[in-house]
């Protein structure tokens, strides 16, 4: 029972410490990744409360592979195709050229040999990619140019840590236990790599259509994480790692309509082993190896900074950014990167370099990051006179102009509107069949139940100008109508209303915009009946036009009275409906029991 109830203890623990470091981190503007470092620092080599952080890091390092899945699914060819410059003539630029400057001044300085040299300095070249994130999104900045060329960059940065996983394997001290000649062991990455092609293309979307169809959500996630792992195992087997599995599996699947739905579901598996990740790091450090080197640390931490910052100056400026881009890139990336830790650790297991050295490179990396906020507010010094450039675009995530939800037969046409405009549309639906139909017919839609927050987040709802809500429930529409009000006070809401009282709550709700979803079609039916009957075209626009000023007029009156006001005000004649059937009583009566518009509440 002892080793249960330690486990129990530790994972409390270990959970408690995040609850409480996170927050904090994350209010004093340092990040969430250094709250759960210094919540492993505290548990672990302060506290001594746990000691076994090496194995907890072995498990926590599933929290990589699940990010590389995501970062993969983020891919489309078609985005890498669209910032294909940017991501891999400057991005590439970036970490080979800071890569070898660093890795020289690592083996120079004799803090290990040539091969954990290479581990050190690139790791110590990629950047942070919350980090950065997060200060081009609090300054608004993530729709500039030089905010999108920094992402590329980061992009970049996060796609290089697949090769640089594999190139520890590669230069493993211990050769590694396959056992099999190079050659050999070449040949069945090649054929692992070719498998999982062949898989994502043929075999991953059809296998989560069949799951869709049956509504069974847990099935779905149960089978994200088969996808991830399975691959993952599979790139082990072959002698790659696990993340190069993953990211692959991403990647098969970001063009899939079931992607968002996907991210969703793996992303809560992610966050919290990522965070378990972090905290095991900061268990495994070697705290009296870092007051030994506290002089080291204090001269490596602006060296690294300000190597990173020039490399990255004089390669922006050579690409055509102007100085002021140039500098705010500079500074806005001069910092280490949580990839460096994954790159540390995965090294120091290699034995390619001492736990102390480790130790030592993780130390720099988080005193550069929680130094970041500072270089960026010192950079405006150092700007010269310049407009401020905006662009249309914003190439960071998967986000649209518009965020339709739902795709019936309201949804459809409202889409081929937007779509005809030359808007980007991200359209997601509950129904695997419509999805199915729907590229069937050139439409791309996406699998999501749009009453999940993680799943709005996944779509690029943060991103959209508009979300337009064309469900045809009434109270799913109520249900997504409150989620993103609550959640996202800035978005503005279009939505379909499903009758007359539907349009009196959603307006009592404040949504920018709302139709009922036959309003305009009984009009238009009501104006070519008319029509018909041999009134004129223009006096049948006329009537429909005085119809539709009287329903809004009296839509405003029924909000501030109630439903029964304004009814004198929908026809110019009163109208009474007669009954289709003989009535059991007399008709007087039964006339009298009807509302004079006999279509009110469903019109």
């Amino acid at each position: 029972m002892t080793e249960p109830n330690a486990l129990f203890s530790e994972t409390l623990l270990m959970l408690g410490g995040a609850v409480v470091a996170a927050p904090i981190f994350k209010k004093l503007g340092l990040g969430t990744v250094l709250g759960y470092l210094a919540a492993g620092i505290v548990i672990g080599p302060v506290l001594h409360r746990i000691t076994d952080g090496e194995e907890i890091l072995g498990v926590a390092e599933l929290g990589v592979v699940f990010l590389l899945f995501i970062i993969g699914l983020e891919l489309k060819p078609s985005r890498l195709w669209q910032m294909r410059r940017d991501i891999f003539a400057l991005g590439t630029a970036q970490v080979v050229l800071t890569g070898l400057v660093l890795t020289a001044m690592a083996t120079l300085f004799g803090l290990t040999d040539w091969r954990g040299g290479l581990v050190a300095g690139f790791g110590l070249a990629l950047s942070s990619t919350a980090f950065a994130l997060q200060i081009l999104s609090n300054d608004g900045d993530s729709n500039t140019r030089y905010g999108q060329r920094a992402f590329s960059i980061l992009l970049l940065q996060d796609l290089a840590i697949v090769p640089l996983l594999a190139m520890i394997t590669v230069i493993d001290s211990n050769g590694g236990d396959s056992g099999g000649t190079p050659l050999h062991d070449l040949v069945v990455a090649i054929a692992a790599v070719l498998a999982m092609i062949v898989a994502g293309r043929y075999l991953l979307t059809p296998l989560f259509q069949i799951i869709a169809r049956t509504g069974a959500r847990e099935a779905m996630i149960v089978a994200a994480l088969f996808v991830v792992l399975g691959s993952a195992t599979l790139m082990q087997y072959a002698g790659l790692s696990m993340a190069m599995g993953a990211f692959l599996s991403g990647v098969m699947l970001a063009e899939s309509s079931y992607r968002h739905e996907l991210e969703a579901d793996i992303e809560p598996f992610r966050g919290v082993l990522l965070a378990i990740f972090f905290m095991a790091v900061g268990l495994s450090l070697e705290i009296d190896v870092i007051i030994d080197n506290l002089l080291l640390i204090a001269i490596a931490v602006p060296v690294l900074m300000a190597i990173k910052a020039l490399v990255i100056y004089a390669i922006c400026r050579a690409t055509g950014s102007p100085h002021n881009d140039a500098i705010r890139i500079a500074f806005l990336l001069p910092q280490g990167g949580e990839f460096g830790f994954v790159l540390f650790t995965a090294a120091a297991r290699a034995e390619l370099f001492t736990s102390s050295t480790a130790s030592l490179l993780i130390a720099i990396v988080t005193i550069s990051m929680a130094l970041t906020p500072l270089g960026a507010t010192l950079s405006r010094r150092l700007l010269t006179d310049e407009r401020r450039e905006e662009i249309d675009e914003d190439f960071e995530g998967a986000g649209s102009d518009v965020l339709m939800i739902g795709f019936s037969r309201f949804g459809q046409i409202a889409a081929q509107v937007l779509l005809a405009s030359g808007r980007d549309v991200t359209i997601i639906d509950t129904s695997a069949d419509r999805v199915r139909q729907a590229a069937s017919f050139g439409f791309r839609i996406y699998f999501g139940d749009g009453t999940r927050k993680d799943v709005l987040r996944a779509a690029g709802i943060e991103r959209a100008n508009i979300v337009a809500i064309c469900t045809q429930k009434q109270s799913t529409t109520d249900q997504i109508v409150d989620l993103v009000q609550a959640e996202y006070p800035q978005s503005r809401i279009y939505v379909r209303s499903y009758d007359r009282i539907h349009t009196l709550s959603l307006r009592a709700r404040g949504v920018d915009y709302e139709l009922r979803e036959t309003l305009e079609s009984g009009l238009l039916f009501g104006r070519r009946t008319i029509e018909g009957l041999g009134v004129s075209e223009d006096d049948a626009l006329a009537i429909a036009d005085d119809i539709r000023k009287r329903d809004e007029e009296r839509l405003v009156l029924q909000a501030a009275e109630g439903l029964q006001a304004g009814r004198h005000m929908l026809y110019s004649r009163p109208v009474r409906p007669e009954p289709l059937l003989k009535p059991k009583r007399p008709i007087e009566t039964f006339a009298e029991d009807l509302d004079p518009e006999p279509s009110d509440a469903l019109s």
